[in-house]
């Protein structure tokens, strides 16, 4: 329970809980809470280990982006960096290492910007938001199975995609939102 929650009126109480399905990503739980009128309901939801999404800005003023396949909607978008955090690693070492796997680059300036929590209805997830700039090249080195392009797009290109429905993805759209003011102070004279 979280401060101040256990005097929030609308706060709902664990009576119970229970696994559904432990995949090698994802948890599902079926908890039985007290609502606020004193009723009982049942909770389904989600848990999952954290995240972190990375907004890198070349020192060209360009945004590092990748295209992925994304299985559960049957097709490819454009996002920033992302990934899963391992059991106890710290955000930031996450970040480090994700913009390394993924793109080859590795970054001088690290900025924590907050965090986001993509799916409150049915998932505990939470994503940290971290900017990256100071960029380097280097040598990429995905995880097994996991295949991308890596894109670099101006800050207006994006805003293009994101007006034009081009990208969709919520962690992305909130990271790039969210960094506007570094990127604006970041961008080259």
């Amino acid at each position: 329970m979280n401060a101040g929650q256990a005097d929030d009126p609308l706060a709902e109480h664990t009576l119970g809980s229970e696994p559904v399905f432990d995949g090698r990503l994802l948890h599902v739980r079926r908890d039985r809470v007290r609502l606020p009128d004193g009723s009982d309901a049942i909770r389904e939801y989600i848990r999952h280990p954290g995240a972190v999404v990375i907004v890198g800005m070349l020192d060209s003023g360009r945004l590092l982006f990748e295209r992925q396949f994304r299985y559960p909607l049957r097709r490819a978008f454009v996002e920033l960096p992302a990934g899963k955090l391992d059991a106890a690693e710290p955000p930031l070492a996450c970040a480090c290492r994700e913009l390394r796997e993924e793109t080859g680059y590795e970054a001088s300036t690290w900025i924590h910007l907050g965090v986001m929590h993509p799916c409150i209805g049915y998932s505990d997830e939470r994503i940290e938001i971290f900017f990256a700039h100071g960029l380097t090249p280097g040598s990429s080195a995905l995880d097994e199975g996991e295949f991308l392009e890596v894109l670099e797009l101006s800050i207006d290109e994006v805003e293009r995609q994101i007006d034009a429905g081009e990208i969709t993805d919520a962690k992305t759209i909130t990271a790039f939102f969210r960094a506007q003011p570094l990127i604006r102070a970041y961008l080259p004279a």
